[in-house]
């Protein structure tokens, strides 16, 4: 049972106009400002009881029971906590540095989180271990934050050692002074060598872990060009590779905007790209009576999205000084990316 030390137990008795309700939806209800999942979160911790016994959430209540609280239904804010983790510094003076961020690592903790275990691995922590101080403006979760990578994207991303830098660099963002190219690999041939996509991006109404660039009131205006650097005709398909630049940064921007045109990134299965990638061609002759005892069509599997911010162009937020700073694929990328190319039906295609 979790520690309750400085919280007094609270006793709820259960009137008959609850009966039939679940369990954790009538506490939610009994507390205010906490959250069903917080609820079952103190449930699985032992710190709820009902008629001095455990119960599950989805228990239907009947009216007449005492329900005791013996956790803290309102936790203590999460804050960031320093972690040995190694990082790819690009660039470093005493007022920002550059990180070449990996796929996998989340840039702060959720604010929502009160798991300890759920807010390790994070960039902010590995940041304050090797840096010690960072700008307080992002608050105790996000130490130095100006901007932010989705967490299965990777490549470059500024971090601010001071308050003064963090309000310059977070102008340069707002007013669109920071230039930022990513790679992505996206499925399908782009008819166009270049172009730009300009659709405002908003929360998706209908699933909130999704961004949209399908009109609604809570969209923000949001531009993307993009560039074909090289078109690939495989035995797993048709890819582009491309070169984004974008003038904004909404949250998922250049994932909703390349779904948005019919070439989802590869990798990104939320927006509609693939998980896995089969050679088309073997599968096809495997339907032919004569390869029915040959071996499955090979697969591809990437395990991220194939998004990567390369390359940062901006004036240092207090010298001045023109910075151009760039980072290559990582290991994984350039090895799907060279899979594909021995996979090509005709090699040279532009």
């Amino acid at each position: 049972m979790a520690e309750a030390s400085e919280f007094q137990t609270r006793t709820i008795e259960v009137p008959p106009e609850a009966a039939g309700q679940r369990l954790d939806q009538f506490i939610a209800t009994q507390l205010e400002g906490v959250s069903r999942s917080r609820v079952q979160m103190l449930m699985d911790q032992g710190d709820v009881m009902v008629n001095g016994e455990r119960e599950k959430a989805s228990l239907k209540l009947r009216g007449g029971e005492r329900i005791v609280l013996t956790g803290e239904p309102h936790p203590a804010p999460l804050k960031a906590t320093a972690e040995d983790i190694p990082l790819d510094v690009v660039f470093e003076d005493a007022d920002l540095a550059v990180v070449n961020k990996p796929a996998g690592m989340m840039v702060h903790a959720g604010a929502g989180q009160s798991e300890d275990i759920r807010s390790r691995g994070t960039l902010v922590n590995a940041l304050l271990y090797r840096f010690k101080a960072l700008s307080t403006t992002g608050g105790d979760l996000r130490p130095g934050i100006v901007h932010r990578l989705d967490k299965d994207t990777s490549g470059l991303i500024v971090v601010a050692k001071n308050d003064r830098a963090h309000a310059a660099l977070g102008e340069m963002f707002s007013s669109r002074q920071m230039k930022k190219t990513y790679t992505a690999l996206v499925q399908g041939a782009l008819e166009r060598e270049r172009g730009t996509i300009n659709a405002s991006v908003g929360r998706d109404p209908l699933r909130r872990t999704r961004m949209t660039a399908q009109p609604n009131e809570n969209a923000r205006t949001a531009v993307s060009h993009y560039e074909v650097v090289r078109r690939l005709v495989t035995r797993f398909g048709k890819f582009t590779l491309v070169r984004v630049r974008i003038e904004t940064g909404r949250t998922h921007q250049i994932r909703v905007h390349m779904a948005s045109i019919g070439h989802p990134v590869v990798g990104d299965t939320l927006y509609g790209g693939a998980g896995q990638l089969t050679d088309q061609v073997a599968a096809q002759a495997a339907q032919s009576r004569a390869a029915r005892r040959k071996a499955e069509p090979e697969v591809l599997r990437l395990g991220r999205n194939f998004l990567h911010a390369a390359k940062l162009e901006f004036e240092h937020p207090v010298t001045g000084k023109p910075l151009q700073l760039e980072a290559p694929l990582p290991k994984e990328l350039q090895k799907f990316l060279e899979r594909l190319e021995t996979a090509s039906i005709a090699p040279g295609i532009k």
